[in-house]
């Protein structure tokens, strides 16, 4: 342990430098406009791959954005580790938010972070916990120390739903043959306490359109006459939930896993600390579903929630319209058992049918993909938290995250093989929000852990 320790020290400057280049390139997957970024970036992680060790790194042309494929092989007959990450962002918007530009990496120290801390977009979600992967396997080359085969493939389409990846999993199940699956795109409980995340929620993604009258109307002239097309929307929005914060969708619970007292009992046992939590957020109280806790509203309940809307006139000043046309774009994050197409098919049916008869509606789905649960009892697990153990000096605890990564499912599906989230970020580090960060201890932590999982995972394969 204190060989990679003294390892990181001695080049942690460089660590720190490498991401930061990384992180100014702006690799956002939903805009087009940023294509040429995607293509730039994929190249650096390539470039980054060789440097640090692989035998072999292609980069891998799908019918969307490309995936960065990876090996190093030692020895064919022992385990293989495939290493997943992504290294496209989310948008920056809203720009006016950051205290610092998202694509000009600064280090400023916080309360949470008094070593400092990465402002970028991407620090945390997910170029940071990526690029701690290939410091680690650098090491592990460098000081002979790497146990095992290793395969990476980065993808670059994970914050718009993976179809790419879909695509490449299902006609490359021979390369990328593993014995298990690693990722670094969740997080962890505090500094203090490593916990690793044992489920993720499924996601259902649309978009509704309400159209009124032909044209935007004036509102002095038509107002009360005709529907308009934002206090519709509006309505059928807020009647998504009743009283007691249920989602009214029918059906939308059919299929919910209900876990029993003594594993809610279990997640209970996870430090949390509710006054720090409205602190944080500076709010007077939290909200949610009746029943049910804050940390269990956030991870083994499903949810529905709006998360753009817009129409009409919204410059400066005044102008007295009623819009043509009203959009909301919604997400549902969906627990275990919940197919995400099937409820987007409920949502759809359900939308469209409380719909006034002065109004259009359509649905757009966008993308979605199902939750996950990971057993405890693996050999991954146990490598992991046999890892962030002696790192940290205190076991890891066990956690459902409230997130989503969709293609989880699909490689158990696809690939047969469980996937273990070995995440090293903090709720507070603002991922897909403005300010997003990524602490260096958490970042050089990382690179000290990783190895060791490699280590304990082998040598519990025997």
């Amino acid at each position: 342990m204190e060989t990679i320790k003294s390892y990181v020290q001695q080049h942690k400057d460089r660590f720190i430098n490498e991401l930061i280049e990384l992180l100014k390139i702006p690799s956002v997957s939903a805009d087009p406009a940023y294509h040429q970024d995607i293509i730039i970036t994929a190249n650096a992680v390539k470039a980054s791959l060789e440097k640090a060790g692989c035998d072999f790194v292609e980069i891998c042309d799908t019918p969307g954005n490309p995936i960065v494929y990876g090996e190093k092989t030692i020895d064919p007959s022992l385990p293989t580790v495939l290493v997943y990450g992504h290294y496209d962002v989310q948008p920056a918007d809203p720009i006016e938010l950051w205290t610092s530009p998202a694509f000009e990496p600064v280090i400023k120290k916080t309360e949470i972070h008094p070593d400092g801390a990465i402002f970028a977009r991407g620090s945390c979600d997910d170029k940071g916990q990526m690029y701690m992967h290939v410091k680690a396997l650098e090491y592990m080359i460098q000081s002979n120390t790497l146990p095992c085969n290793v395969k990476f493939m980065i993808e670059g389409e994970e914050e718009i739903g993976s179809k790419s990846l879909s695509w490449f999993v299902e006609r490359n199940q021979a390369k990328l043959k593993n014995d298990v699956i690693l990722i670094s795109d969740t997080g962890m409980i505090s500094n203090q306490q490593p916990s690793i995340t044992t489920g993720l929620r499924g996601l259902s993604y649309v978009e509704v359109e309400v159209t009124g009258p032909n044209r935007d109307l004036h509102s002095g002239l038509y107002g009360g006459a005709v529907a308009n097309p934002i206090n519709v929307l509006a309505k059928m929005i807020a009647s998504l939930h009743d009283e007691n914060n249920h989602v009214t969708i029918p059906g939308f619970y059919d299929k919910v896993e209900e876990l029993s007292s003594e594993e809610r009992a279990e997640m209970a046992k996870a430090p949390f600390y509710l006054e720090n939590y409205k602190k944080a957020l500076d709010l007077n109280d939290v909200y949610g579903e009746k029943g049910y806790v804050t940390n269990e509203r956030n991870s083994i309940r499903p949810t529905l929630d709006v998360n753009g809307i817009w129409g009409g006139y919204t410059g400066e000043g005044a102008k007295t319209v009623i819009a043509s046309q009203a959009f909301a774009k919604i997400s549902m994050r969906l627990v275990p058992n919940q197919d995400w197409e099937e409820i987007t098919e409920l949502f759809t049916k359900h939308f469209t049918s409380i719909a006034p008869a002065g109004v259009k509606v359509k649905v757009k789905p966008h993308h979605g993909g199902q939750g996950y649960v990971t057993p405890t009892d693996s050999i991954g697990y146990k490598a992991a938290n046999k890892a962030y153990t002696e790192t940290f000096g205190v076991p890891a605890i066990p956690v459902r995250s409230g997130g989503s990564i969709p293609i989880v499912a699909l490689f158990e599906k696809e690939l047969k093989s469980k996937t273990i989230l070995m995440g090293f970020g903090l709720d507070s580090d603002a991922i897909h929000s403005p300010n997003e960060h990524f602490g260096i201890f958490n970042y050089l932590k990382g690179i000290e852990t990783i190895p060791l999982f490699y280590k304990y995972f082998v040598e519990m394969s025997k």
